[in-house]
C-alpha cells in the first residue's frame, strides 16, 4: 500500500499561485502515472491532471490548461502542481493518487488533501 500525504493548499487571493506536493512513502508505485483530482463544495470530483513516470504530462483539464502545470521527482516519490492565475473557482480540496488510465484512481481510499481557497 502506498501512502500519499498532499500539502501546500492554503488562502491566496484571486490571481495568485500555490504550489501543490504529493508525498508518497510505503510501497511506492514510481513507474505509474500520478495525478491530482479536486472536490469543490458540492460537486464531485474532478481530474485535473496527470503525469507519466517519465515526467511527460498526459492530462490538464480544460478548466485549468494554460494556468496549472505538473510535475514529478521520482527520487524524492513526490508529484507537484503547480498553480498559477488561480481563480475562485479553483477552490477545493486537492488530492492526489496513481493513476490507472486516464482519469482512474488506483485507490478508493482517498487522503486528506489539502485545502485551496482563492478569494476573489
Amino acid at each position: 500500500q502506498v501512502q500519499l500525504v498532499e500539502s501546500g493548499g492554503g488562502l491566496v487571493q484571486a490571481g495568485g499561485s500555490l504550489r501543490l506536493s504529493c508525498a508518497a512513502s510505503g510501497r511506492t508505485l514510481s513507474a505509474n502515472p500520478m495525478g491530482w483530482f479536486r472536490q469543490a463544495p458540492g460537486k464531485e470530483r474532478e481530474f485535473v491532471a496527470s503525469i507519466t513516470w517519465g515526467g511527460s504530462i498526459l492530462y490538464i483539464a480544460d478548466s485549468v490548461k494554460g494556468r496549472f502545470t505538473i510535475s514529478r521527482d521520482n527520487a524524492k516519490k513526490t508529484v507537484y502542481l503547480q498553480m498559477n492565475s488561480l481563480k475562485p473557482e479553483d477552490t477545493g480540496v486537492y488530492y492526489c493518487n496513481v493513476i490507472v488510465k486516464l482519469g482512474v484512481p488506483l485507490y478508493d481510499n482517498w487522503g486528506q488533501g489539502t485545502q485551496v481557497t482563492v478569494s476573489s
